[in-house]
């Protein structure tokens, strides 16, 4: 106490003080109700554990049946809560016949703001989905700091001299290029390939061709 109070503390008063909470209300009469609020509060802790440990083993269960999934969990980057959200907002994939039905859904469509004569700003519709649209923008977030093939498309639009895009509308075209990898594994279970996806980058495209023909 003395180390702890700047003031000095006498030894008479340390003793009142000991005293004093001995015999405190809160003490004797609060300590069982604190105890059994404890109690209570870790035992819906185990509850939900339990809970969340079922769910799990629920939702490794539905994603083995889904066509696709194994080749999309191979995507460096893309893990398992990734896919089960991107599923469970979207749906079966054989339900859409182009992955622009997706980009719609996730609001990810491109507009043009326009007022009579004047011509605004391009940006999304954000007419969809937030969910899924934020599950996107988490996922490429992650892609673009772990995935080689996805930190050069990223690295290219935001650096490349002609129309290079702001580092938000690049993400936004991530999100779009994600959303075309994983219908098309999720329709033809093949695995992901970043030299192919590369190829949208024209220097890069050259230097594979040349390295092919030498």
């Amino acid at each position: 106490m003395r180390k702890s109070v700047s003031r000095s503390v006498g030894l008479n008063k340390i003793r009142e003080l000991k005293q004093a909470a001995s015999q405190s209300i809160g003490l004797r009469q609060g300590a069982e109700m604190a105890r059994l609020e404890l109690k209570t509060i870790l035992a819906k802790y185990e509850l939900i554990q339990l809970q969340f440990e079922e769910l799990d083993a629920k939702i490794d269960s539905q994603l083995d049946e889904i066509p696709g999934v194994q080749q999309m969990l191979a995507i460096k980057g893309v893990g398992r809560d990734t896919i089960a959200g991107f599923f469970a907002e979207v749906g079966d994939l054989g339900e859409y016949n182009h992955p622009r039905q997706i980009i719609k859904l996730a609001g990810l469509s491109l507009k043009e703001n326009t007022s009579g004569k004047h011509k605004g700003k391009t940006t999304i519709t954000k007419r969809g989905r937030k969910k899924l649209r934020a599950l996107l923008f988490r996922v490429c977030m992650i892609l673009v700091a772990k995935n080689s093939a996805f930190k050069a498309l990223h690295a290219y639009y935001t650096q490349r001299p002609d129309n290079h895009l702001k580092k938000m509308q690049s993400l936004i075209a991530l999100c779009n290029k994600l959303i075309r990898i994983f219908f098309s594994i999720g329709k033809k279970q093949f695995d992901f390939n970043e030299e192919k996806m590369l190829k949208d980058i024209p220097h890069l495209a050259v230097t594979k061709k040349t390295e092919m023909a030498a």
